[in-house]
């Protein structure tokens, strides 16, 4: 078997970004996280980097600008997730490689992903953003194996459903991210091992 074929994408932007952009893209994401998208505000977000709101608009004419920025630096840890799994063999490796790099990321950002995940001002920008778009196809083509199937498609849909979903989940807020991890890790891979 052949390697994964890449897509033919319109890569995310790469666009480089200040100091001072960094600094209000990660005090929104902390924002976002706590208060989502429509409870964040600008002055909430010049106040927890101690600037103005017309230095935060200085860096980013909207707030739909800075969720933009917030959204393709988490996209862009996906396309380089997906890079290299593409360049495995069809199949397993190929899923067990970018599975494991979506967990390593997901859990490192546990705290923001219920929101990420979930927001309707987020969950709109992204069902129109052309790039995130082809990154969920790429993502799936690998979780099925190519397998346009129902039960493929249906696994491949679960798999991607849980990863989100555990990270937020009660039940594992008090685990360590290692642990976290490793157990997420072992549990994708009993689930694989038994309809591969």
């Amino acid at each position: 078997m052949g390697a994964v074929e890449a897509v033919d994408v319109t890569r995310l932007p790469s666009v480089p970004r200040s100091a001072a952009q960094a600094r209000v893209i990660s005090a929104a994401l902390d924002l976002f996280g706590r208060h989502g998208v429509s409870g964040t505000s600008l002055q909430m977000i010049a106040d927890a980097i101690g600037v103005t709101k017309a230095a935060v608009y200085h860096q980013f004419k909207t707030k739909e600008e800075i969720v933009i920025a917030v959204l393709e630096d988490d996209l862009g840890e996906l396309e380089s997730a997906l890079d290299v799994a593409e360049t495995e063999d069809v199949g397993p490796r190929a899923r067990e490689v970018l599975l494991d790099l979506v967990i390593d990321r997901v859990v490192h950002r546990r705290r923001i992903v219920s929101a990420l995940q979930h927001d309707p001002v987020i969950v709109r920008l992204l069902a129109k953003h052309e790039p995130f778009l082809l990154l969920m196809d790429r993502l799936f083509a690998i979780l099925t194996g190519g397998d346009t199937g129902a039960a493929a498609r249906v696994r491949g849909a679960m798999i991607s459903a849980a990863i989100g979903g555990v990270v937020t989940h009660p039940l594992v807020v008090d685990l360590d991210d290692e642990t976290l991890r490793s157990e997420m890790r072992r549990f994708t891979r009993q689930i694989f091992a038994v309809t591969d």
